[in-house]
């Protein structure tokens, strides 16, 4: 079942709402609306406050955004903050950088407002209060990490800053933003409990499990693989609860089976209540699309492996050019819809896409779906999106299916990297990682599924994090710390192979990545507007 926690969104707000008033994005609602003695009086309303803390972690839009910063997805209409950076023509009045440095700091508000007064509440059980107290921290960790990975050096504080504070704090350096997250999450862990000892009526609540798998992040990030590898190695023997691959990949992304034992953190939704509608611009539009916004790109699609576990260009692969979608790692057909895909949808109904040019006679109607090119309200890859489709979902696709931000199979591949990058990758740790991976994601053949003998496992490793992972948040950041994201956002990404009579692969609009100032965001112009100490970052 849903988190209880959810039920408190509407009402708190409108509270919210109802008490905005500030100078700038660091002296923000919720101000003495949740403060005032007569409020703190029940446990209930401290989770009301608790509750818009966990809206406020991650959104829905900047969920698939950062996929679109990325080279995995590519916009083929409008012109969207996102496609403004990616091809180089960011400044720091965008909306962008704006909104997400308010945000995460709207959410770090919530939390210092309760932190500062859950203890009013009276008679509330301590063992309550201290772990409500410990996920409230967590979730400020997770904000200032996020802030850190986009802006460096950031404002840090831990208590509700005056207005004169607010408009005159001065960025702190990253290392210290990142010392604070680590040393919150450490601190934290033994007062969260494990995912098991959670009731069902808490399901989607903060726990050890994420606590730590947050934390290896924060040395995945920097390239720390000594204790990427400890902290992993910990969560897969089960010192922070017991987690374990779900049996379908496909079934992941499906609302039938949310929390199950792989989800370790994810945002909640339910319907008619919190939902999301991002899949209304990714799917075909024949079933149910409203225009396709975004669309994978043919990088991405070209990284899934053959079943024989051989990249396609590899000698022996078997990859067939004109027929290029047979015999590939069955994750493609879980998240990207190509030419000729049987789609199905909540009734049980299959139906063929049909994206080639020229293939409308196939259709046997007018084809929503073909490729036509630059702008057009079908895809600009030639693909569309079929991880994350709620099946469920009316007209509109306003789901209410959680979005997952952290699962185990992430857990194994970050021990995976931190063993490669420390020359340990052997068998043995390939046979709890990578294998069971491949295994559970429909891979049969031994080449697939047996420890290389040959091969770059740098390579090997780096492609398996990306077809598993894909569409769900992680490839910026990835792209980022291995520094391959001056070559992948720069030139011409490519669709499909269906330009110039189907004879020559899509050329989108170039991309450009300014290595000298593009690996961070803007401080917003607006910020630094009203608060001088406030520095920008080189470029900008």
């Amino acid at each position: 079942m849903k988190m209880n926690i959810l039920k408190y969104l509407p009402s708190i707000a409108c509270a919210i709402l109802a008490s905005f008033v500030s100078c700038n994005d660091l002296d923000l609602a919720p101000t003495n609306k949740f403060t005032d003695l007569n409020y703190w009086t029940s446990e209930a309303k401290a989770s009301s406050v608790l509750s818009m803390a966990y809206s406020q972690m991650m959104s829905s839009g900047y969920f698939f955004a950062d996929e679109r910063l990325s080279d995995n997805l590519y916009e083929g209409r409008g012109s969207t903050d996102e496609k403004l950076i990616t091809s180089g023509q960011a400044n720091a009045a965008l909306g962008r950088f704006s909104e997400d440095w308010k945000k995460c700091f709207e959410g770090i508000k919530t939390c210092h407002t309760f932190l500062e007064n859950v203890d009013r509440v009276p008679d509330m059980d301590e063992t309550v209060k201290n772990r409500m107290k410990a996920e409230a921290r967590f979730i400020r960790a997770m904000l200032f990490f996020r802030l850190a990975n986009n802006y460096g050096d950031v404002p840090l504080f831990d208590y509700t800053l005056t207005i004169e504070e607010a408009n005159t704090i001065a960025r702190s350096p990253k290392a210290d933003v990142i010392k604070f997250v680590r040393d919150e999450l450490n601190d934290i862990v033994g007062t969260l409990p494990t995912r098991q000892e959670y009731a069902a009526a808490d399901n989607g609540r903060i726990t050890k499990g994420a606590a730590m798998t947050l934390l290896a992040r924060t040395y995945l990030y920097e390239n720390d693989w000594q204790n990427v590898s400890s902290v992993c190695e910990k969560i897969i023997n089960g010192e922070y609860g017991e987690y374990a691959l779900f049996s379908s990949y496909a079934g992941l992304f499906l609302p039938e089976n949310e929390y199950n034992s792989e989800v370790i953190l994810d945002m909640g939704y339910l319907l008619n209540l919190r939902t999301w509608s991002e899949m209304y611009d990714g799917i075909p539009l024949s079933v149910g699309g409203r225009v396709n916004g975004f669309a994978p790109t043919q990088e991405l699609v070209d990284d899934y492996i053959m079943k024989n576990g051989r990249s396609i260009h590899e000698s022996g692969s078997g990859y067939k050019e004109d027929d290029p979608y047979i015999n590939r790692d069955p994750r493609l057909q879980a998240t990207i819809v190509y030419h000729g895909y049987q789609w199905t949808d909540g009734n049980g109904k299959t139906s063929t896409i049909y994206i080639k040019p020229g293939s409308s006679a196939d259709a046997g109607a007018a084809n929503l779906d073909e490729y036509i090119g630059p702008g057009q309200n079908s895809t600009a890859t030639g693909y569309y999106l079929r991880k994350w489709f709620d099946p469920t979902a009316p007209a509109g696709l306003a789901s209410g299916l959680n979005l997952i931000l952290m699962r185990y199979a992430d857990v194994l591949l970050m021990y995976a990297e931190a063993k490669t990058e420390l020359g340990e990758m052997n068998e043995t740790v390939w046979n709890k990682t990578i294998r069971p991976i491949r295994e559970r994601a429909g891979f049969t053949d031994a080449s697939a599924l047996n420890y290389p003998a040959s091969g770059d496992m740098q390579t090997i490793v780096r492609r398996e994090r990306r077809c598993e992972l894909a569409i769900e948040g992680t490839r910026l950041y990835d792209i980022r710390r291995w520094k391959t994201i001056e070559t992948a956002l720069n030139g011409n990404p490519r669709g499909a192979k269906f330009a110039a009579d189907n004879t020559q692969y899509i050329q989108l609009d170039k991309r450009s990545f300014n290595k000298d100032r593009d690996y961070l965001f803007a401080i917003p112009q607006s910020q630094r507007d009203i608060n001088k100490n406030l520095t920008q970052n080189p470029g900008y």
